[in-house]
């Protein structure tokens, strides 16, 4: 794995279920690691004693000033302070690239044949996954990418991303990221569908790339972390912040089948600019 390149396993309040970090370390891949505490976590000392050098802790205070959190609460409970941490962390390691992932990551997979139809497959050559998409990520104006979630394929291949291989406009959970091209994630919660959402009105690209996935533990059943957060407050308050960050095209509604609640959406004619066809220029 290129020496310029790190993973970034964010994580607070659960140094014995940090899941991503085996479930890297068993689809092998062999290149750094850095586990992303702050200093508010009562748990570093036992972060430190399992992990060593790997455990960088940034001053989460600090970094709380640098962007727009959407409130006015004094709650740090949540994970945007240690993504907006990442940039002038990765710059005193000497990196110029970084993968962002939470803490509760049990697989990442392929999810298409070679003849694009819909088929899981776990992936056991991280190293050359993540290369792949680093180069992918280089070679685009992208300012970062993501690669999609286990939920997107809920359906299997006549799920909305199973159905098609094609990029999307979202971008979540996981980051690769360059410090050359740096951005700030804005607000308190909800973080990745607020900044995704808000600079692409701006005209930044945010993609998921849906050949690739992860999965990652029920939210609220992996007790720590965003959690809490989540039972204090469910998904009304969380939906909410990317309304007031983008009024002119996101909304609130109804998600789930029998067990419904409430979920953000977004709608995309509004949210992004768009590129005509050549067939539509002007004489």
């Amino acid at each position: 794995m290129r020496d310029d390149f790190a993973v970034f396993i964010l994580t607070h309040g659960r140094p014995d279920k940090v899941v991503t970090y085996k479930t890297l370390r068993r689809q092998n891949y062999t290149g750094q690691i850095y586990l992303l505490v702050d200093n508010e976590d009562k748990t570093v000392d036992q972060y430190r004693e399992a992990y060593g050098d790997e455990v960088i802790v940034f001053d989460k205070l600090a970094v709380s000033k640098t962007f727009d959190t959407g409130d006015n609460f004094q709650e740090r409970r949540t994970v945007v302070y240690a993504r907006n941490a990442c940039f002038e962390i990765a710059r005193n390691l000497g990196l110029r690239y970084f993968l962002e992932l939470d803490d509760d990551y049990t697989h990442f997979a392929y999810k298409f044949r070679s003849d694009l139809t819909y088929y899981e497959r776990k992936c056991w050559r991280l190293d050359d996954l993540f290369e792949a998409m680093l180069d992918y990520f280089i070679s685009i104006p992208a300012v970062t990418i993501a690669m999609a979630q286990n939920g997107d394929f809920i359906g299997g291949g006549d799920s909305g991303f199973g159905d098609k291989l094609m990029l999307r406009r979202k971008c979540m959970n996981s980051f690769f990221c360059d410090v050359e091209r740096p951005f700030k994630f804005v607000g308190r919660i909800n973080e990745d569908v607020n900044t995704y959402v808000l600079q692409g009105l701006r005209g930044d690209l945010f993609l998921t790339v849906p050949n690739v996935s992860l999965a990652q533990k029920t939210t609220q059943t992996n007790s720590g972390g965003m959690s809490d957060v989540y039972l204090d407050s469910g998904t009304y308050l969380k939906s909410f912040y990317t309304v007031m960050f983008a009024p002119s095209c996101a909304k609130v509604g109804e998600m789930g089948d029998k067990h419904k609640r409430i979920h953000h959406r977004i709608s995309w004619n509004n949210a992004v600019p768009k590129i005509l066809s050549e067939e539509w220029r002007a004489n």
